[in-house]
Protein backbone atom coordinates (compact mmCIF):
# COMPACT_ATOMS: atom_id res chain seq x y z
CA UNK A 1 0.00 0.00 0.00
CA UNK A 2 1.44 3.40 -0.93
CA UNK A 3 1.64 6.20 1.59
CA UNK A 4 -0.94 8.12 -0.39
CA UNK A 5 -3.54 5.37 -0.08
CA UNK A 6 -4.06 4.94 3.66
CA UNK A 7 -7.71 4.41 4.53
CA UNK A 8 -9.20 6.80 7.09
CA UNK A 9 -11.76 4.27 8.25
CA UNK A 10 -12.46 2.10 11.31
CA UNK A 11 -9.24 0.04 11.05
CA UNK A 12 -7.57 2.72 13.21
CA UNK A 13 -9.55 1.39 16.18
CA UNK A 14 -7.58 -1.87 15.91
CA UNK A 15 -4.22 -0.10 16.11
CA UNK A 16 -4.70 2.84 18.47
CA UNK A 17 -4.82 2.19 22.24
CA UNK A 18 -8.13 1.99 24.07
CA UNK A 19 -9.51 5.42 24.89
CA UNK A 20 -7.50 7.17 22.17
CA UNK A 21 -9.21 8.94 19.31
CA UNK A 22 -9.98 6.45 16.57
CA UNK A 23 -10.32 8.76 13.59
CA UNK A 24 -8.11 11.47 12.12
CA UNK A 25 -8.99 15.12 12.75
CA UNK A 26 -11.18 16.82 10.22
CA UNK A 27 -8.40 19.24 9.25
CA UNK A 28 -4.75 18.24 9.60
CA UNK A 29 -3.72 21.87 9.03
CA UNK A 30 -5.72 23.28 11.96
CA UNK A 31 -3.87 24.54 15.04
CA UNK A 32 -5.91 23.91 18.17
CA UNK A 33 -5.60 27.05 20.37
CA UNK A 34 -5.86 24.88 23.49
CA UNK A 35 -2.58 23.22 22.57
CA UNK A 36 -0.59 25.82 20.61
CA UNK A 37 0.96 29.08 21.88
CA UNK A 38 -1.17 32.19 21.84
CA UNK A 39 0.46 33.74 18.76
CA UNK A 40 0.70 30.56 16.65
CA UNK A 41 -0.77 31.00 13.16
CA UNK A 42 -0.70 29.19 9.83
CA UNK A 43 -0.30 31.26 6.66
CA UNK A 44 -2.01 30.76 3.33
CA UNK A 45 1.00 28.72 2.20
CA UNK A 46 0.70 26.45 5.24
CA UNK A 47 3.80 27.72 7.05
CA UNK A 48 3.32 28.11 10.80
CA UNK A 49 4.61 31.13 12.71
CA UNK A 50 4.91 31.92 16.43
CA UNK A 51 5.52 35.39 17.78
CA UNK A 52 5.32 36.76 14.23
CA UNK A 53 8.19 34.58 12.98
CA UNK A 54 7.97 31.55 10.73
CA UNK A 55 9.10 28.32 12.35
CA UNK A 56 10.88 27.40 9.11
CA UNK A 57 12.88 30.64 9.23
CA UNK A 58 13.71 30.06 12.89
CA UNK A 59 14.81 26.52 12.10
CA UNK A 60 17.03 27.79 9.30
CA UNK A 61 18.65 30.38 11.57
CA UNK A 62 19.00 28.36 14.78
CA UNK A 63 18.87 24.74 13.59
CA UNK A 64 16.76 21.85 14.81
CA UNK A 65 15.76 20.44 17.22
CA UNK A 66 14.68 23.83 18.56
CA UNK A 67 12.50 25.04 21.45
CA UNK A 68 10.50 28.14 20.49
CA UNK A 69 9.07 30.02 23.49
CA UNK A 70 6.28 32.56 22.98
CA UNK A 71 7.01 35.40 25.42
CA UNK A 72 3.59 37.02 24.98
CA UNK A 73 1.89 33.70 25.74
CA UNK A 74 4.04 33.21 28.86
CA UNK A 75 3.37 36.70 30.17
CA UNK A 76 -0.35 36.46 29.42
CA UNK A 77 -0.61 33.27 31.46
CA UNK A 78 1.35 34.84 34.33
CA UNK A 79 -1.12 37.72 34.44
CA UNK A 80 -4.11 35.38 34.24
CA UNK A 81 -2.95 33.41 37.30
CA UNK A 82 -1.96 36.54 39.23
CA UNK A 83 -5.28 38.26 38.49
CA UNK A 84 -7.33 35.13 39.22
CA UNK A 85 -5.97 34.77 42.75
CA UNK A 86 -5.70 38.48 43.49
CA UNK A 87 -3.60 40.45 45.97
CA UNK A 88 -4.53 38.28 48.96
CA UNK A 89 -2.79 35.20 47.58
CA UNK A 90 0.62 34.29 46.21
CA UNK A 91 1.33 32.61 42.89
CA UNK A 92 4.68 30.79 42.92
CA UNK A 93 5.92 29.76 39.50
CA UNK A 94 7.40 26.25 39.77
CA UNK A 95 10.90 26.70 38.40
CA UNK A 96 11.43 22.99 37.83
CA UNK A 97 9.07 23.21 34.82
CA UNK A 98 11.50 25.49 32.98
CA UNK A 99 13.88 28.12 34.30
CA UNK A 100 16.27 30.63 32.80
CA UNK A 101 17.39 34.13 33.70
CA UNK A 102 15.07 35.58 31.07
CA UNK A 103 12.11 33.69 32.50
CA UNK A 104 12.99 34.92 36.00
CA UNK A 105 12.94 38.51 34.71
CA UNK A 106 9.52 37.97 33.14
CA UNK A 107 8.18 36.50 36.39
CA UNK A 108 9.54 39.39 38.42
CA UNK A 109 8.00 41.94 36.06
CA UNK A 110 4.63 40.15 36.07
CA UNK A 111 4.44 40.01 39.87
CA UNK A 112 4.84 36.27 40.44
CA UNK A 113 6.94 34.53 43.07
CA UNK A 114 9.22 31.56 42.38
CA UNK A 115 9.81 28.18 43.95
CA UNK A 116 13.09 26.37 43.38
CA UNK A 117 14.24 22.84 44.19
CA UNK A 118 18.03 23.00 44.13
CA UNK A 119 21.04 25.23 44.55
CA UNK A 120 21.29 25.48 40.77
CA UNK A 121 17.73 26.72 40.40
CA UNK A 122 18.28 29.14 43.28
CA UNK A 123 21.38 30.52 41.56
CA UNK A 124 19.43 31.12 38.35
CA UNK A 125 16.63 32.78 40.34
CA UNK A 126 19.01 35.16 42.06
CA UNK A 127 21.02 35.85 38.89
CA UNK A 128 17.78 36.67 37.07
CA UNK A 129 16.88 39.29 39.67
CA UNK A 130 14.10 37.60 41.65
CA UNK A 131 13.97 39.25 45.10
CA UNK A 132 14.98 36.52 47.57
CA UNK A 133 11.99 37.14 49.82
CA UNK A 134 9.79 36.03 46.90
CA UNK A 135 11.60 32.68 46.58
CA UNK A 136 10.63 29.37 48.24
CA UNK A 137 13.04 26.42 48.41
CA UNK A 138 11.59 22.91 48.06
CA UNK A 139 13.09 19.43 47.99
CA UNK A 140 13.10 16.19 49.97
CA UNK A 141 16.89 16.10 50.50
CA UNK A 142 18.34 19.59 50.42
CA UNK A 143 22.06 19.60 51.12
CA UNK A 144 23.61 21.68 53.88
CA UNK A 145 25.31 23.76 51.18
CA UNK A 146 21.98 24.46 49.46
CA UNK A 147 20.31 25.38 52.75
CA UNK A 148 23.20 27.67 53.67
CA UNK A 149 22.97 29.33 50.25
CA UNK A 150 19.22 29.87 50.65
CA UNK A 151 19.28 31.17 54.23
CA UNK A 152 22.22 33.46 53.56
CA UNK A 153 20.43 34.86 50.50
CA UNK A 154 17.31 35.51 52.59
CA UNK A 155 14.77 33.31 50.80
CA UNK A 156 11.23 33.92 51.98
CA UNK A 157 10.32 30.29 52.62
CA UNK A 158 12.02 26.95 53.07
CA UNK A 159 9.59 24.05 52.75
CA UNK A 160 10.83 21.54 55.33
CA UNK A 161 10.40 17.90 54.32
CA UNK A 162 11.73 15.72 57.17
CA UNK A 163 12.67 15.61 60.86
CA UNK A 164 16.36 15.68 59.94
CA UNK A 165 15.85 18.80 57.86
CA UNK A 166 14.20 20.62 60.76
CA UNK A 167 17.44 20.28 62.70
CA UNK A 168 19.61 21.04 59.67
CA UNK A 169 17.78 24.28 58.81
CA UNK A 170 17.67 25.39 62.45
CA UNK A 171 21.41 24.91 62.98
CA UNK A 172 22.39 26.75 59.81
CA UNK A 173 19.99 29.62 60.55
CA UNK A 174 21.36 29.88 64.08
CA UNK A 175 24.96 30.00 62.83
CA UNK A 176 24.02 32.76 60.38
CA UNK A 177 22.09 34.69 63.02
CA UNK A 178 18.81 34.39 61.13
CA UNK A 179 15.25 33.42 62.01
CA UNK A 180 14.22 31.45 58.93
CA UNK A 181 10.55 31.28 57.88
CA UNK A 182 9.56 27.68 57.08
CA UNK A 183 6.54 25.74 55.94
CA UNK A 184 6.07 22.06 56.70
CA UNK A 185 5.30 19.82 53.76
CA UNK A 186 2.68 17.30 54.79
CA UNK A 187 1.53 14.16 53.04
CA UNK A 188 -2.25 14.15 53.18
CA UNK A 189 -3.03 10.67 51.82
CA UNK A 190 -4.78 11.78 48.62
CA UNK A 191 -4.66 9.54 45.53
CA UNK A 192 -4.45 12.10 42.72
CA UNK A 193 -5.82 11.04 39.33
CA UNK A 194 -2.51 11.15 37.45
CA UNK A 195 0.47 8.96 36.58
CA UNK A 196 1.89 7.18 39.65
CA UNK A 197 5.33 8.78 39.18
CA UNK A 198 3.87 12.30 39.51
CA UNK A 199 1.35 11.61 42.28
CA UNK A 200 2.92 13.01 45.45
CA UNK A 201 0.40 12.95 48.30
CA UNK A 202 -0.22 9.25 48.97
CA UNK A 203 1.64 7.84 51.97
CA UNK A 204 4.00 5.48 50.13
CA UNK A 205 6.38 8.02 48.54
CA UNK A 206 9.38 10.12 49.40
CA UNK A 207 7.88 13.57 49.95
CA UNK A 208 6.62 15.18 53.11
CA UNK A 209 5.61 14.31 56.67
CA UNK A 210 2.54 12.12 56.91
CA UNK A 211 -0.62 13.26 58.67
CA UNK A 212 -1.41 9.62 59.33
CA UNK A 213 0.45 8.37 62.40
CA UNK A 214 1.10 11.87 63.73
CA UNK A 215 4.40 12.66 61.94
CA UNK A 216 3.20 16.08 60.81
CA UNK A 217 1.93 16.99 64.28
CA UNK A 218 5.24 15.96 65.85
CA UNK A 219 7.14 18.03 63.27
CA UNK A 220 5.08 21.07 64.28
CA UNK A 221 6.02 20.54 67.93
CA UNK A 222 9.71 20.34 67.07
CA UNK A 223 9.72 23.45 64.87
CA UNK A 224 7.87 25.54 67.45
CA UNK A 225 10.56 24.76 70.04
CA UNK A 226 13.38 26.19 67.88
CA UNK A 227 14.08 29.92 68.12
CA UNK A 228 15.88 30.05 64.76
CA UNK A 229 12.79 28.82 62.87
CA UNK A 230 9.51 30.62 62.26
CA UNK A 231 6.66 28.27 61.31
CA UNK A 232 4.52 30.26 58.89
CA UNK A 233 2.38 27.61 57.23
CA UNK A 234 1.59 24.15 55.91
CA UNK A 235 2.41 22.98 52.40
CA UNK A 236 0.63 20.23 50.47
CA UNK A 237 1.16 19.01 46.92
CA UNK A 238 -0.92 16.14 45.56
CA UNK A 239 0.64 15.61 42.11
CA UNK A 240 0.97 16.94 38.57
CA UNK A 241 -1.13 17.15 35.39
CA UNK A 242 -4.39 17.13 37.39
CA UNK A 243 -7.73 18.24 35.93
CA UNK A 244 -10.07 17.26 38.77
CA UNK A 245 -10.07 19.62 41.80
CA UNK A 246 -11.74 17.04 44.06
CA UNK A 247 -8.29 15.94 45.21
CA UNK A 248 -7.56 19.50 46.35
CA UNK A 249 -10.83 19.48 48.30
CA UNK A 250 -9.74 16.42 50.29
CA UNK A 251 -6.24 17.86 50.75
CA UNK A 252 -7.56 21.22 51.98
CA UNK A 253 -9.90 19.49 54.42
CA UNK A 254 -7.02 17.56 55.96
CA UNK A 255 -4.57 20.47 55.99
CA UNK A 256 -7.13 22.77 57.65
CA UNK A 257 -7.78 19.98 60.14
CA UNK A 258 -4.07 20.09 61.02
CA UNK A 259 -4.22 23.88 61.38
CA UNK A 260 -7.08 23.46 63.84
CA UNK A 261 -5.08 20.89 65.82
CA UNK A 262 -2.12 23.28 65.94
CA UNK A 263 -4.38 26.04 67.26
CA UNK A 264 -5.91 23.79 69.89
CA UNK A 265 -2.59 22.34 71.09
CA UNK A 266 -0.28 25.34 70.77
CA UNK A 267 -2.56 28.37 70.68
CA UNK A 268 -1.13 29.37 67.30
CA UNK A 269 -3.02 30.06 64.08
CA UNK A 270 -0.60 29.71 61.16
CA UNK A 271 -0.99 32.46 58.56
CA UNK A 272 -0.31 30.50 55.34
CA UNK A 273 -1.48 27.46 53.43
CA UNK A 274 0.11 26.31 50.17
CA UNK A 275 -1.88 23.81 48.11
CA UNK A 276 0.93 23.28 45.59
CA UNK A 277 0.35 23.10 41.88
CA UNK A 278 0.05 20.33 39.37
CA UNK A 279 -2.82 21.82 37.37
CA UNK A 280 -3.03 20.12 34.00
CA UNK A 281 -2.69 21.53 30.51
CA UNK A 282 -3.87 20.42 27.08
CA UNK A 283 -1.29 18.26 25.34
CA UNK A 284 -3.88 17.03 22.83
CA UNK A 285 -7.29 18.28 21.74
CA UNK A 286 -8.89 15.68 24.00
CA UNK A 287 -7.56 17.41 27.14
CA UNK A 288 -9.83 20.03 28.70
CA UNK A 289 -8.11 22.05 31.45
CA UNK A 290 -9.93 24.69 33.47
CA UNK A 291 -8.99 28.35 33.19
CA UNK A 292 -7.16 30.05 36.10
CA UNK A 293 -10.20 32.00 37.31
CA UNK A 294 -12.28 28.83 37.57
CA UNK A 295 -9.49 27.09 39.47
CA UNK A 296 -8.96 30.08 41.79
CA UNK A 297 -12.66 30.33 42.57
CA UNK A 298 -12.87 26.61 43.33
CA UNK A 299 -9.78 26.55 45.57
CA UNK A 300 -10.82 29.67 47.46
CA UNK A 301 -14.29 28.28 48.08
CA UNK A 302 -12.81 25.01 49.33
CA UNK A 303 -10.41 26.72 51.76
CA UNK A 304 -13.01 29.25 52.97
CA UNK A 305 -15.55 26.50 53.65
CA UNK A 306 -13.08 24.32 55.51
CA UNK A 307 -11.85 27.25 57.64
CA UNK A 308 -15.40 28.26 58.53
CA UNK A 309 -16.10 24.71 59.64
CA UNK A 310 -12.96 24.69 61.81
CA UNK A 311 -13.59 28.26 63.14
CA UNK A 312 -10.24 29.41 61.78
CA UNK A 313 -9.27 32.69 60.17
CA UNK A 314 -8.71 32.06 56.47
CA UNK A 315 -4.92 31.84 55.91
CA UNK A 316 -3.13 33.41 52.95
CA UNK A 317 -3.32 30.97 50.06
CA UNK A 318 -0.42 30.04 47.79
CA UNK A 319 -0.42 27.99 44.59
CA UNK A 320 2.40 26.81 42.34
CA UNK A 321 1.47 26.64 38.64
CA UNK A 322 4.55 25.93 36.58
CA UNK A 323 3.41 23.63 33.81
CA UNK A 324 0.16 25.60 33.49
CA UNK A 325 2.12 28.75 32.64
CA UNK A 326 5.07 27.63 30.55
CA UNK A 327 3.79 24.33 29.14
CA UNK A 328 1.56 25.75 26.39
CA UNK A 329 3.95 28.65 25.73
CA UNK A 330 6.50 26.63 23.75
CA UNK A 331 6.77 24.17 20.90
CA UNK A 332 9.63 22.02 19.66
CA UNK A 333 10.58 22.13 15.98
CA UNK A 334 12.17 19.06 14.36
CA UNK A 335 13.30 18.12 10.87
CA UNK A 336 12.14 14.81 9.43
CA UNK A 337 15.03 12.50 8.58
CA UNK A 338 13.44 9.21 7.52
CA UNK A 339 9.93 7.90 6.83
CA UNK A 340 9.46 4.16 7.24
CA UNK A 341 6.13 2.51 6.43
CA UNK A 342 4.99 -0.69 8.12
CA UNK A 343 2.10 -1.81 5.89
CA UNK A 344 -1.09 -2.50 7.81
CA UNK A 345 0.25 -0.92 11.00
CA UNK A 346 1.62 2.61 10.89
CA UNK A 347 4.41 4.74 9.47
CA UNK A 348 7.45 5.64 11.56
CA UNK A 349 8.58 9.22 11.08
CA UNK A 350 12.04 9.85 12.53
CA UNK A 351 13.12 13.34 13.59
CA UNK A 352 16.40 14.89 14.71
CA UNK A 353 15.64 14.89 18.43
CA UNK A 354 13.80 12.56 20.76
CA UNK A 355 14.24 11.43 24.33
CA UNK A 356 17.21 13.76 24.83
CA UNK A 357 14.91 16.78 24.50
CA UNK A 358 11.61 15.18 25.60
CA UNK A 359 11.88 12.16 27.87
CA UNK A 360 8.32 12.45 29.19
CA UNK A 361 6.83 10.02 26.66
CA UNK A 362 9.28 7.34 27.80
CA UNK A 363 8.86 8.15 31.50
CA UNK A 364 5.11 8.72 31.79
CA UNK A 365 3.57 7.50 28.53
CA UNK A 366 2.84 11.18 27.96
CA UNK A 367 0.75 12.04 24.91
CA UNK A 368 1.53 14.93 22.58
CA UNK A 369 0.23 16.44 19.36
CA UNK A 370 2.30 17.06 16.24
CA UNK A 371 1.81 19.02 13.02
CA UNK A 372 3.54 19.57 9.72
CA UNK A 373 4.58 23.24 9.97
CA UNK A 374 6.79 24.01 6.95
CA UNK A 375 4.05 23.76 4.33
CA UNK A 376 0.41 22.93 3.76
CA UNK A 377 -0.74 19.52 2.58
CA UNK A 378 -4.01 18.22 1.24
CA UNK A 379 -2.83 14.60 1.42
CA UNK A 380 -5.03 12.25 3.36
CA UNK A 381 -4.12 11.37 6.96
CA UNK A 382 -1.53 8.75 7.73
CA UNK A 383 -1.34 6.99 11.09
CA UNK A 384 2.16 7.78 12.29
CA UNK A 385 4.54 7.32 15.19
CA UNK A 386 7.01 10.17 15.52
CA UNK A 387 10.25 8.81 16.93
CA UNK A 388 13.65 10.18 17.82
CA UNK A 389 17.18 9.35 16.67
CA UNK A 390 18.43 7.60 19.82
CA UNK A 391 19.36 3.95 20.17
CA UNK A 392 16.26 2.99 22.19
CA UNK A 393 13.02 1.51 20.92
CA UNK A 394 11.29 3.57 23.59
CA UNK A 395 12.59 6.78 22.02
CA UNK A 396 9.13 8.00 21.04
CA UNK A 397 8.10 11.64 20.68
CA UNK A 398 4.44 11.17 19.73
CA UNK A 399 3.13 7.65 20.06
CA UNK A 400 0.05 7.88 17.84
CA UNK A 401 -0.54 10.78 15.47
CA UNK A 402 -2.07 11.55 12.12
CA UNK A 403 0.22 13.31 9.66
CA UNK A 404 -0.29 14.02 5.96
CA UNK A 405 0.56 10.95 3.90
CA UNK A 406 3.05 12.94 1.83
CA UNK A 407 5.30 13.86 4.75
CA UNK A 408 8.90 13.42 3.62
CA UNK A 409 12.52 13.90 4.70
CA UNK A 410 13.31 17.60 5.05
CA UNK A 411 9.82 18.54 6.23
CA UNK A 412 9.53 20.34 9.55
CA UNK A 413 7.28 19.01 12.30
CA UNK A 414 6.44 20.83 15.52
CA UNK A 415 5.22 19.39 18.81
CA UNK A 416 3.28 21.94 20.88
CA UNK A 417 2.96 22.17 24.67
CA UNK A 418 6.62 21.34 25.28
CA UNK A 419 7.46 24.30 27.49
CA UNK A 420 7.34 22.33 30.73
CA UNK A 421 9.68 19.51 31.74
CA UNK A 422 11.21 19.10 28.28
CA UNK A 423 14.23 21.41 28.19
CA UNK A 424 14.51 21.17 31.99
CA UNK A 425 14.74 17.35 31.78
CA UNK A 426 16.85 17.33 28.61
CA UNK A 427 19.89 15.08 28.68
CA UNK A 428 22.97 14.06 26.74
CA UNK A 429 22.04 10.45 25.99
CA UNK A 430 24.15 9.21 23.06
CA UNK A 431 26.12 12.43 23.69
CA UNK A 432 23.35 14.39 22.02
CA UNK A 433 23.61 18.15 22.24
CA UNK A 434 20.74 19.79 24.12
CA UNK A 435 18.70 22.17 21.93
CA UNK A 436 18.56 25.93 22.37
CA UNK A 437 15.57 27.90 23.59
CA UNK A 438 14.64 30.88 21.44
CA UNK A 439 12.17 33.42 22.79
CA UNK A 440 9.99 35.14 20.21
CA UNK A 441 7.91 38.28 20.51
CA UNK A 442 6.60 40.84 18.04
CA UNK A 443 8.61 39.52 15.11
CA UNK A 444 11.89 39.39 17.02
CA UNK A 445 13.82 36.34 18.26
CA UNK A 446 16.55 36.01 20.83
CA UNK A 447 18.38 33.02 22.20
CA UNK A 448 17.81 32.68 25.96
CA UNK A 449 19.55 29.29 26.26
CA UNK A 450 22.08 28.52 23.55
CA UNK A 451 22.55 25.18 21.85
CA UNK A 452 25.17 22.94 23.44
CA UNK A 453 28.30 22.26 21.41
CA UNK A 454 30.73 19.38 21.24
CA UNK A 455 33.20 21.71 22.98
CA UNK A 456 30.78 21.83 25.94
CA UNK A 457 30.80 18.04 26.16
CA UNK A 458 34.58 17.79 25.85
CA UNK A 459 35.10 20.51 28.45
CA UNK A 460 33.47 18.28 31.07
CA UNK A 461 35.42 15.18 29.98
CA UNK A 462 38.69 15.74 31.82
CA UNK A 463 40.10 12.24 31.34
Amino acid sequence: MSRSAHPAGPRYADVLPEGHYTAPPADLNALDPKVWPLTAARSATGAVSVGGLGLAELAEEFGTALFVLDEDDFRTRCRAWRDAFGPDADVFYAGKAFLSRAVVRWLTEEGLNLDVCSGGELSIALAGGMPPERIALHGNNKSSAELHQAIEAGVGRIVVDSFQEIVRVARIAERLGRRQPVQLRVTVGVEAHTHEFIATAHEDQKFGLALAGGQAAEAVRRVLKLDSLELVGIHSHIGSQIFDTSGFEVAAHRVVGLLAEIRDEHGVELPEIDLGGGLGIAYTSEDDPSDPHTIAKSLREIVDRECRGARLAVPRLSVEPGRAIVGPSACTVYEVGTVKELPGLRTYVSVDGGMSDNVRTALYDAEYSVSLVSRASDAEPMLSRVVGKHCESGDIVVRDAFLPADVAPGDLLAVPATGAYCRSMANNYNHALRPPVVAVRGGEARVIIRRETEEDLLRLDVG
